[in-house]
């Protein structure tokens, strides 16, 4: 099914922004796809680590509901999770970078419009 494998998919994606965000904040390729500095990425690791939980929270949901069955009983929760993935998308987006908006939102929006007509 597209809709579950486009949920994987944005699973996948907030597990890695987990990582970079709580794991791998400070190191040199990291900092190149955050465009930080070293002291910036410094003095923002527990903010950074913060980010990542929520990220993993997201995850985490997502996976769920694959568990739960999609489609099917995981569909609710889904929809949930990817549209919480969009509305912080396109936040981020507005006051973080453009960039935001095709890593997680555009992801998000075409797996929830997959998981809701049933592909």
């Amino acid at each position: 099914m597209i809709g579950a494998a486009l949920v994987a998919l944005v699973a996948l994606i907030h597990v890695a922004i987990l990582v970079m965000e709580m794991v791998l904040w400070e190191t040199p390729r990291v900092r190149a796809i955050f465009r930080t500095t070293p002291d910036f990425a410094a003095a923002t690791r527990v903010l950074a680590a913060n980010q990542g939980l929520y990220n993993g929270f997201l995850a985490a949901g997502l996976i769920l509901a694959l568990i739960q069955g999609l489609p099917g009983p995981g569909q609710g929760l889904a929809h949930f999770i990817l549209a919480c993935v969009i509305v912080a998308g396109l936040y981020g987006a507005a006051t973080a970078g453009r960039r935001i908006l095709y890593v997680q939102a555009l992801p998000a929006a075409l797996a929830l419009a997959a998981v809701m007509v049933g592909l």
